[in-house]
């Protein structure tokens, strides 16, 4: 059976691995349809992922298709085509206990600190996977990526008729904007790249764009009134501009943090934080009702996935492709390899 590994940074490998043994009771063995590449599949390859063990099968955005379950088939059954959550938690420490599985102490996140989806088949827990019978396999394999936002804005408690502005218009950033635009929320977006601005323009609908210069919170205010956004999501991972964000939030505001860095970050306490009262949020992974959620309004067309997918590859291209998508000149929103 064949896999892709990530051996080090910068280099890939296809190796045979063993196929799958036999099934324990609630595993269930799949076969991997489709992949998305995610920007910690990039962050991996360059060597830039603080949670990445090398070496490493990458993969987490995932559609698959249910081989065998190792017990009484229950609501996940043979041929079901699934979405997985690929976030492996204990189930027993503080947060497992408390329902948050999303930052369990001892999270394995797959593709990441175990072995992902880049190779034919694998075993995971029949609890990872969420049916989806109604979508296609590559709507199948964004549903995590999506999941990221949902669970962004969940954490934000973003209202109807709030301002929130998204600082990033990489795929994590997408991700928010869908779900801020459910909420009824005026939503701005901010980038540094005027490619991005025109996508989300263009493919979103999203009128309100901000070009991440120096004059950036000027415009903001201008666009705000002055009172700046209700929420402010950063979905960029980089530390300059995570420290910023705290002034681009309104009096009595929030500001999530979507993406990771491993850099420290600093921000003025006493004029920005304090005199402000915001609240300052971290948002990790999703949960599993944000699974059911995405699946069921990409079925009912409330999420339109159509412009995601812009970049394709079939497996014995990806050691190339991936490479080659990392580069920001590709321009890749999202890419898709199919085994």
């Amino acid at each position: 059976m064949k896999a892709l590994q990530l051996t080090k940074p910068r280099e890939f490998r296809y190796l045979d691995v063993p196929e799958p043994g036999p099934l324990k009771a609630g595993e269930a063995r799949l076969r991997v349809h489709r992949v998305g590449v995610c920007g910690s599949d990039y962050a991996g390859y360059l060597g830039k992922m603080p949670f990445y063990i090398y070496p490493r099968i990458p993969g987490h955005e995932l559609c698959v298709e249910v081989v065998a379950v190792g017990a009484e088939p229950g609501r996940i059954r043979v041929g079901d085509r699934c979405s997985v959550e690929p976030y492996l938690n204990c189930g027993r420490c503080y947060a497992c206990r408390q329902g948050r599985s999303n930052c369990c102490e001892q999270l394995k996140v797959l593709g990441v600190m175990t072995d992902g989806g880049l190779t034919e088949e694998i075993v995971l827990p029949v609890a990872k996977l969420h049916p989806a019978p109604a979508l296609t396999e590559e709507q199948c394999a964004l549903v995590e990526t999506l999941c990221i936002g949902a669970h962004a804005v969940n954490r934000g408690a973003l209202r109807p008729r709030e301002t929130a502005l998204v600082v990033g218009a990489g795929p994590i950033g997408l991700s928010v904007i869908t779900f801020a635009q459910l909420t009824g929320a005026r939503t701005i977006v901010l980038d540094l790249n005027p490619q991005r601005l025109e996508f989300v323009r263009s493919k979103l609908g999203i009128s309100d764009v901000i070009l991440g210069d120096e004059h950036a919170l000027e415009r903001l205010r201008e666009a705000t009134g002055g009172t700046l956004a209700d929420v402010v999501f950063d979905a960029t991972g980089s530390a300059a501009a995570m420290s910023k964000a705290l002034e681009f939030a309104a009096f009595g505001g929030r500001v999530v943090f979507v993406g990771i860095t491993q850099q420290e970050l600093s921000f003025p306490h006493a004029p920005i934080l304090h005199r402000r009262e915001l609240t300052l949020l971290g948002s990790r992974n999703a949960l599993p009702g944000d699974f059911t959620r995405t699946i069921e309004l990409i079925a009912s067309e409330r999420i339109d996935t159509r412009p995601w997918i812009t970049h394709r590859a079939a497996f014995a291209e990806a050691a190339e492709r991936i490479p080659a998508w990392a580069n920001p000149d590709c321009q890749v929103v999202k890419g898709i390899i199919t085994i």
